[in-house]
């Protein structure tokens, strides 16, 4: 479910990036913009201002403040009714155009958010819709480690007790990141994209049966930490006496896909048993996935040359 956001929360996120001010209608700090409701046919997030079809945040820009100047009498009554008595739930003035005392009055009375930046439209609205990708995506918590490894976005699955964090300190040690431990977060923000994320509560952290909590970034320097990375794969760790071994395919080993919120992401599932060297084997399945990601399969080419090898001979 994607979350709600209040214009508060959006004032005070973006308040430093596009120097905005609160000129008017502040007891609507608690309106709340829904990507929800344009998904459904709803006004849409944001855009450039519209009566007819209004966005849940309309931006203002030097054009349309011209517009509005040259109104007069009903005209520019109905024009402001359509402003305020529609589906919009924040004004964004640009350019620190001068706002018409109308309308701030209206916005006031309406409890409308006026607010304004120096910045132009097309700015505001790049970096706004930058904003509402990531903050409004839809969101789940999945139970494991997220980890960089060689470069891409790995989450390490499987039981409480399959050694997880044990797996993650080794990596760590041969020189790959730690971003979640126990409850990294995803969002889609994009049709076939997952980012990961670590709570804040949580960054740099990561339990180690025996060893209590440990501090990543203050034992092994800011560079063992990621802040984000895209979820490219996931490795699921499952004990050896779990798996039934003979049904796993022994060319082109255990490999499947998991569906998180609507993305297709492949799932290699590893078997742990005793003195198996299971960060080499976590950097060799990543290894074998960015190479079947360029087009190369070594199980096919395998058979390729046992099928040639067998025509020869006959």
């Amino acid at each position: 479910m994607s979350q709600p956001l209040t214009v508060r929360s959006l004032f005070d996120a973006m308040r430093t990036g596009l120097e905005l001010e609160w000129l008017a209608g502040k007891r609507g700090a608690h309106r709340t913009i829904k990507r929800d409701l344009a998904r459904r046919g709803g006004p849409s997030l944001l855009g450039h201002l519209n009566l007819i079809h209004p966005n849940q945040v309309q931006v203002v820009g030097r054009r349309e403040l011209e517009y509005f100047s040259r109104l007069q009498g009903e005209a520019r009554s109905d024009a402001l009714s359509m402003l305020f008595n529609g589906d919009a739930l924040a004004i964004v003035i640009s350019d620190h155009g001068e706002v018409p005392e109308d309308l701030l009055r209206l916005g006031d009375a309406n409890n409308t958010p006026i607010l304004r930046s120096p910045r132009s439209s097309h700015e505001i609205i790049n970096i706004l819709r930058y904003f509402f990708t990531n903050k409004l995506a839809e969101q789940t918590t999945i139970h494991g480690v997220f980890m960089e490894v060689l470069g891409i976005g790995v989450l390490l699955a499987g039981s409480s007790n399959v050694g997880k964090s044990e797996l993650a300190l080794d990596l760590i040690t041969r020189g790959h990141r730690l971003v979640a431990d126990d409850a990294p977060e995803f969002a889609r923000i994009a049709p076939d994209i997952l980012q990961g994320t670590c709570p804040p509560l949580l960054q740099g952290f990561i339990e180690v049966r025996g060893l209590g909590v440990l501090n990543i970034r203050s034992m092994y320097g800011d560079n063992a930490i990621k802040a984000s990375k895209y979820l490219r794969l996931i490795i699921n760790l499952q004990h050896f006496r779990d798996l039934d071994i003979d049904a796993i395919d022994r060319l082109h080993g255990d490999i499947r896909s998991r569906n998180i919120l609507g993305i297709e992401i492949p799932e290699i599932t590893l078997p742990v048993a005793p003195g198996r060297n299971l960060a080499v084997l976590v950097e060799v399945a990543v290894r074998n996935h960015l190479l079947r990601m360029s087009g190369y399969n070594a199980g096919e080419d395998f058979a390729r040359k046992q099928q040639t090898l067998i025509s020869l001979q006959q």
